[in-house]
């Protein structure tokens, strides 16, 4: 098992849409001001072909760990880390991976959707995910 599928394993304590993944996305998002604020930060950040293409109904682009880290800003990435407990190397690696997933999911129909400046609860945040967990563990 690779170090992606023991950090995404460990964050969802080997299920899914569960615990400490939930919370580090919610953080995220909050950080950053719902979806439409990541998306805003990701974009100014250099990133807004690839994210384009997440939001879009095609193929999602990848990003690097350092396109994360510099898009997001190290201390963005560094306060995600200590959240987690993995460094922040090993953070832009996950954002990486997921951010794609968690983008995707949350723009249904290649649109940001109208409350995009909150950050879904309930059951929207554990959809969203179990999308980004079963995408990753695959």
């Amino acid at each position: 098992m690779g170090f992606l599928d023991s950090a995404i394993s460990s964050l969802t304590g080997g299920n899914s849409g569960t615990g400490s993944m939930e919370q580090a996305v919610s953080a995220l998002l909050q950080q950053h001001g719902g979806i439409g604020g990541l998306v805003t930060q990701l974009t100014q950040g250099g990133l807004g072909t690839q994210v384009a293409s997440w939001i879009g109904n095609g193929q999602n682009q990848a990003v690097t760990a350092g396109e994360i880290t510099q898009a997001l800003g190290s201390g963005s990435v560094g306060a995600l880390a200590q959240r987690l407990g993995i460094n922040p190397q090993e953070t832009g690696e996950l954002l990486a991976k997921a951010l794609p997933h968690l983008v995707d999911h949350l723009t249904p129909g290649g649109q940001l959707p109208a409350n995009a400046s909150q950050v879904p609860s309930g059951s929207a945040l554990t959809s969203a995910v179990e999308a980004i967990a079963s995408r990753l563990l695959a």
